[in-house]
């Protein structure tokens, strides 16, 4: 009798049924009791092939937090960190410091600051780090636009199929 054993236990998964864990059995299992409830309940006012685009995108996160990870995290934990990132975290700004007369002039600048600090007046950041940061919050607003547009549209091409079946 021969007995498997994974190299790495950290990997070792223990499957339930049909080689799934709890897990992925439960989030499949929901995944498709959602997906064929959209597609039962928009089926008859908009067609089986729209009702199934109207379903992928509330079945696919259910789905790919039973199965997905990446680097040890789950899809909802990834996701959560993804957002956090895109929304809360700073840009870091890199100054090149390669030859003497940039450290030189790096110098020069952090004494005039510290001349400042200690007058009394408030040290500001130079012109290309603000440009940065307002390039940074344009970015974001732009890119935040852009998803509620992406959205409305979408919203209002599932208004306009299902508009279209009632005629």
């Amino acid at each position: 009798m021969s007995v498997e054993i994974n190299r790495d236990i950290d990997k070792f998964q223990e499957s339930v049924v049909l080689g799934l864990t709890a897990k992925q059995l439960i989030d499949s299992v929901l995944s498709v009791l959602v997906g064929g409830a959209i597609v039962l309940i928009s089926y008859k006012k908009v067609g089986l092939t729209v009702s199934a685009y109207i379903a992928i995108p509330v079945v696919a996160p259910i789905a790919l937090s039973g199965f997905y990870s990446f680097n040890g995290m789950s899809f909802m934990q990834m996701m959560k960190k993804r957002i956090h990132f895109m929304f809360k975290v700073k840009p870091l700004i890199y100054r090149s410091t390669e030859n003497v007369s940039e450290l030189k002039d790096v110098a020069l600048e952090m004494e005039a600051e510290k001349k400042k600090t200690e007058i009394g007046t408030e040290g500001k950041s130079t012109g290309t780090e603000t440009d940065k940061k307002d390039s940074f919050e344009k970015s974001k607003k732009k890119m935040i636009k852009v998803l509620i547009l992406s959205t409305a549209v979408v919203i209002a091409a599932i208004g306009i199929a299902c508009g279209c079946k009632f005629l």
